[in-house]
């Protein structure tokens, strides 16, 4: 076989040269079709949604994608390559509903959902044929002839139908995991969709230390002599305490034990935090002394709370200590709450903010329930169960 011998370097024009010389041949459809009853190598290609525009990440990743065909077909295997239209999402519906001037509410109403899911099949579709021609000019082989297509039925009830041999072969469990969830769509989020332009933005928003009273017994030896010992929990989702299960430190982290005066009601406390951020908490209307006593308070000289560092520690050392629920009267974890409200730990903990000590509810945040499930017992969720214990929702 004799090769064009090129005398200078034009990579546009070898490869359009290389892809008429594909297409003349019929090289795809060869590569396949000359391996039949070989073994098989079949690839389904993770779709991409044609409602957007293509880029040069889709390049990178279906270029990997195709050394992978491609070298098993050189490895003498037939190699079925079905290209694939991902359908199903948000963002589809969202433009749908602002082209159309409609809400979710409206669907039924103003506009049948028959139409609304025909507009959302044109509109999925918008860029099908700017996909096939990257296809084509990158080189990409795969079937786009006879693509799977998420919204069509058979495609739909193949997934119900593998669900339920996963279900028969008792690979589905019950569980509970945190889901973003937009209370305008009315529907979870994906971390795809949490990806979208315009999701985040930069907001100035409350943040919460709450006292959580260690139970006396549980404290490690040297810290039961002291009376009303309260660990300094930090958070920035303060409406999320009421469902507090656990409190989180970090294992390596030098935590310390401060006895001072609650600055709101005067009374003598003993508190734990970082000791790194001692300075940062004890700053506007606290002094530091070296002496216990020196600490004494005159509530004339409020601005001038006294406090001191008594005990040193690791995290580790706080691990499986056990608090009073913030709240009385709050709803317990319907299951294994003997579980719940004690000390765990977690690498997400830093010193660079808050107290080095996290308020922990795992009904609410994904690292909060992950830590809460690798507790050793694991910490339970607070949820919310009615008087025939069906979840409350």
């Amino acid at each position: 076989m004799a090769f064009k011998e090129y005398k200078g370097l034009n990579l546009s024009q070898v490869a359009d040269e290389i892809l008429i010389d594909w297409e003349k041949n019929n090289s795809f459809e060869k590569s396949i079709s000359i391996r039949k009853g070989a073994p098989k190598f079949i690839f389904y290609e993770g779709p991409p949604s044609a409602n957007g525009m293509p880029g040069i990440h889709h390049v990178m990743a279906r270029s990997i994608k195709d050394i992978f065909c491609r070298y098993k077909t050189l490895k003498g295997f037939e190699v079925n390559r079905k290209a694939g239209w991902d359908t199903h999402g948000l963002p589809i519906e969202l433009s749908v509903e602002k082209d159309l001037g409609i809400t979710k509410e409206d669907i039924g109403t103003k506009i049948s959902v028959e139409d609304y899911n025909k507009a959302c099949k044109k509109a999925v579709m918008k860029y099908t044929d700017v996909w096939n021609d990257l296809t084509k000019k990158m080189g990409y082989w795969v079937d786009t002839e006879n693509p799977y297509v998420t919204y069509k039925s058979k495609y739909i009830e193949t997934v119900w139908w593998l669900l339920k041999q996963l279900y028969d072969k008792k690979l589905i469990y019950k569980g509970y995991t945190i889901q973003p969830y937009s209370p305008k769509a009315g529907t979870g989020l994906s971390s795809h969709e949490l990806n979208q332009p315009g999701t985040y933005q930069d907001v100035t928003d409350t943040t919460v230390v709450a006292q959580f009273k260690a139970i006396n017994e549980t404290l490690p030896d040297e810290l039961k002599s002291f009376d009303s010992v309260y660990f300094l929990a930090w958070t920035t989702t303060p409406w999320t305490l009421p469902s507090n299960t656990a409190l989180t430190v970090g294992q390596k982290i030098n935590y310390v034990l401060v006895s001072t005066f609650n600055q709101y009601t005067f009374e003598p406390v003993s508190v734990i935090l970082a000791r790194d951020l001692v300075s940062k908490v004890f700053k506007n209307g606290f002094t530091e002394v070296q002496n216990k006593l020196e600490l004494k308070f005159d509530i004339k000289s409020k601005n001038k709370i006294p406090f001191i560092v008594e005990k040193s520690f690791i995290g580790n050392d706080l691990i499986d200590v056990k608090y009073e629920q913030l709240w009385n009267g709050a709803p317990l974890p319907y299951e294994n709450s003997q579980n719940a409200f004690r000390v765990i730990a977690g690498d997400f903990v830093t010193t660079e903010d808050g107290t080095g000590i996290v308020h922990t509810a795992p009904t609410f945040g994904a690292d909060d329930a992950k830590v809460a499930k690798m507790a050793s017992p694991e910490i339970p969720p607070l949820l919310i169960y009615n008087e025939n214990q069906q979840l409350v929702p």
